[in-house]
Parts: C-alpha cells; sequence; structure tokens
C-alpha cells in the first residue's frame, strides 16, 4: 500500500510556466533588430517629420509595383547666422518621383525643381543579405553624396558594412545575448576628414517597454526608454549628452494612436514642444498638421498638409 507521504501535491500551472520561461535557449535566439535602429521606438514619437509652411502629397499606382509621386512645398527655409535670432526666407519648390516596389528589390528616385536629385535602392541579394543605396547629386560643388550598405542577418545577430564617398568605411555588430537584451559595437573611419570612432550599444525589449544605451568615442552619449501604456498609448523619453561640448537634452513624448488620427508631441528640457497629428479624413485622404514652439529662441512653426494616395 503506497503512503500519503510519498504522494506529492500537483505542481500549479503557473508554477509550470514561471519554470519553463525560466529555461533559456541561447542556441535559439530571436533575431535583433539592426544596430543604426536600436532606438526607433523613442524616434517615432520624439522625432516625427516637423515641417513649416504648406505641404500637398501625391501618389498614384500605375500598377502592383510601379506608383509616381507629386510633392509641393510652400514655406520659409532658415539661413545659417550668426545672431541669435533665427532668418527665414521665403522658398517653394516642387517635387517628382518614382517608386518601383517588388519583395526583392525597391527602388526611389526623386527630382526636384532646384536640380537636386535623390535616389534609394533596396536589394535582396540572399535571404540573408542586403543591398541598401542612397545618393543625392546636386549642381552645388562638394555636396554631393552617397553611400552603400551591406547588412547580414544571421539567426540572432546582425552585421552591416558601410562605404561612402570622402573616404568613409564602417562596421558595426549586434548580437543577442539573451531573449530580451542584445549587444552591439561599430568602427568607422572618415578618411577625408582624417577621423575614426568607436562605439558600443546595449538594447532591452520586452511587450511593454525598450531601454536602449549608445556611446561612441566622438563624444555622444545616447539613452532612451519607451514603455507601451496600451495598445494604443506609448511614453517615450530620452537623454542625448556630449562630453566633448557638454552639451545636454532631455526629452518627453507621446504617441497617441485613435481610431482614425495619430497624435504625437514633444518638449525638451530646451523649452521647445512640438505636436504632429495624421488624420485619415477617408481612405487614401489624410490630413497632417505640425507645430512647433521654441520660446527660447522665439522660434514658432506651423505646418499643414495633404496626402492622396497609398
Amino acid at each position: 500500500m503506497e503512503s500519503h507521504a510519498d504522494v506529492h501535491p500537483p505542481i500549479p500551472a503557473k508554477e509550470m510556466e514561471v519554470k519553463k520561461d525560466e529555461k533559456v535557449d541561447y542556441l535559439n535566439l530571436p533575431c535583433p533588430v539592426p544596430y543604426e535602429e536600436i532606438h526607433r521606438e523613442a524616434l517615432m514619437s520624439l522625432k516625427p517629420e516637423l515641417f513649416e509652411g504648406m505641404r500637398f502629397d501625391f501618389t498614384k499606382g500605375l500598377n502592383q509595383k510601379f506608383a509616381l509621386s507629386h510633392s509641393v512645398f510652400m514655406g520659409p527655409m532658415e539661413v545659417p547666422s550668426q545672431s541669435t535670432e533665427t532668418i527665414k526666407i521665403p522658398t517653394a519648390h516642387y517635387e517628382f518621383g518614382a517608386n518601383y516596389l517588388d519583395p526583392k528589390l525597391m527602388l526611389f528616385g526623386r527630382i526636384l525643381t532646384d536640380g537636386r536629385l535623390n535616389a534609394r535602392v533596396k536589394c535582396d541579394l540572399t535571404d540573408n543579405l542586403t543591398l541598401k543605396a542612397n545618393a543625392q547629386l546636386t549642381s552645388e560643388p562638394h555636396m554631393s553624396h552617397g553611400m552603400a550598405n551591406f547588412d547580414y542577418k544571421g539567426r540572432d545577430s546582425r552585421t552591416q558594412v558601410q562605404m561612402g564617398n570622402g573616404a568613409l568605411f564602417g562596421i558595426n555588430y549586434i548580437q543577442s545575448v539573451t531573449p530580451h537584451l542584445s549587444l552591439g559595437s561599430e568602427v568607422f573611419w572618415a578618411g577625408q576628414h582624417r577621423k575614426s570612432g568607436l562605439g558600443f550599444a546595449a538594447r532591452y525589449n520586452t511587450d511593454k517597454m525598450v531601454a536602449t544605451g549608445q556611446v561612441a568615442s566622438t563624444g555622444m552619449v545616447a539613452l532612451s526608454y519607451v514603455q507601451k501604456v496600451s495598445e494604443k498609448v506609448s511614453l517615450a523619453s530620452d537623454l542625448m549628452y556630449n562630453y566633448m561640448s557638454r552639451d545636454v537634452t532631455a526629452s518627453f513624448g507621446y504617441d497617441y494612436i485613435l481610431r482614425q488620427c495619430r497624435l504625437r508631441g514633444k518638449i525638451d528640457s530646451n523649452g521647445c514642444a512640438a505636436a504632429f497629428l495624421e488624420e485619415r479624413l477617408n481612405m487614401g485622404l489624410n490630413f497632417i498638421l505640425s507645430a512647433e514652439i521654441d520660446h527660447r529662441k522665439k522660434d514658432y512653426k506651423f505646418g499643414f498638409g495633404l496626402t492622396v494616395g497609398e
């Protein structure tokens, strides 16, 4: 007859799940985000595409892969000045673009009335190797530039090699060390300016938050934190510090997604406040409002726009 002392009580289901979660398979870690995108959640809230003036964007798809775009912008443009006051001159330009979208190849081209030409290419050479290139050509001397990146995506790591004009070379690597923590490093050499740099980064993310830290030998220290309050609301903050110039800036922002609109805003330690609203009026029709107020510099920027097409 079996003794009651040898009979163990059943383990609750929650405790079994906790024990299973504690065991980590280090040979099957998730692939981290690219090194250059470790702050992407914070930038989404804290760095919206603010503008001043009027903007109109129209995109027309000719077929499933090819589309044309037209953009008109009217508003002031800031010019460099030694005084503390901001100097602006009125400007306007038209931009014509063409897009080619394919699962393995994406091409983007833009040409402006002032003669500038912008081009971007993304090509999947293999399932794990991607080529990204962008270039800007202009009639102004020494203002044209180009950059090419080779991105390799491993099972639990990413590697990127960068090459650009001006003898610019760089390489970065990021590796998942736990299911939530990834560490990375970068090194670059700018031959034209005879400068080199080394950087390190860390990123910790869960379903509810993302925390990142980055430091470079150029003097830059960047910290960011994003908290997902709900499915529609996120709060973000960041701290930018340069230990060479002793400049420091802290920002706090939010990202609120409603059924028909998206509202983003921020305020920083310099007293500059900004907000960006995207309102979906109808399918393929969006209305945009942008505002940025800097009381210290007496600089006030307001813009509105309309986007037609997807």
